[in-house]
């Protein structure tokens, strides 16, 4: 089962007031676990990024500069992504931002409810408590030393780690293993033992004892007996 865990870092809380993308980080998983491919990209929101949104990033409007737009570089991204199901923390942010950009272009847009939300999982699972990455990195003792500012590519790395453990984490021993068919015939044969002759025991019956059984025979209808005596 191929899925992509997604993340991205923006100018901003609302594309409806002009906040845009400027960075995407994508991570390929298979069956929960990371298969290491990624898709990586700072791209030029083509306007400033406030100084509020640095803090929490630390990506400069001077850095993204030389970056690519948006739509230099959707055709990878979409190539990418497939027709996977995206794994997002809080999917309604990432989604709303990514949908305005591919609006922009003329590109079909993602449907929300095909994206996997691990804030919802988590909150379902862990109600009342805190469901951020970071709590969630605390909780699941996942290592988040690296995590200075937030990353698109660093924190879809992270996310993918507390996905795998939402959903019970590493199986371990459930491997099956492949055996020869010549061990497996070896270690399934069972060792002929020699059987020792018995010769046939006999068993007298008393006369009292043949009695007691005709009479308990004549009292019952359509007894095996009597046919076995009548043939």
């Amino acid at each position: 089962m191929r899925e992509i865990v997604l993340d991205t870092e923006t100018t901003g809380f609302d594309p409806e007031n002009g906040d845009r993308i400027i960075e995407i980080g994508c991570l390929e998983v298979f069956n929960h676990v990371p298969t290491g491919k990624t898709y990586w990209q700072y791209i030029n929101p083509e306007r400033d990024v406030p100084e509020e949104a640095v803090a929490v990033h630390g990506i400069t409007t001077e850095f993204l500069k030389d970056k690519p737009v948006f739509g230099e570089i959707v055709g990878a991204f979409l190539d990418f992504i497939g027709d996977s199901s995206m794994v997002i923390h809080n999917a309604e942010f990432d989604v709303k931002f990514l949908n305005a950009e591919l609006k922009m272009l003329g590109f079909p847009q993602f449907k929300l409810k095909n994206a996997i939300d691990t804030l919802k999982i988590a909150r379902k699972k862990f109600p009342g408590s805190p469901a951020n990455l970071d709590a969630l990195c605390r909780r699941f003792k996942i290592d988040n030393t690296a995590r200075e500012f937030h990353g698109a590519l660093l924190d879809a790395e992270l996310l993918a780690e507390v996905y795998l453990e939402l959903n019970g984490g590493r199986q371990h021993g459930l491997a099956i293993e492949v055996v020869p068919q010549e061990t497996l015939t070896e270690s399934c044969s069972v060792p002929k033992s020699e059987k020792k002759f018995r010769a046939p025991r006999t068993f007298e019956v008393s006369k009292e004892e043949k009695m007691a059984h005709a009479e308990m025979v004549e009292h019952i209808d359509n007894a095996i007996w009597k046919t076995t005596i009548n043939q």
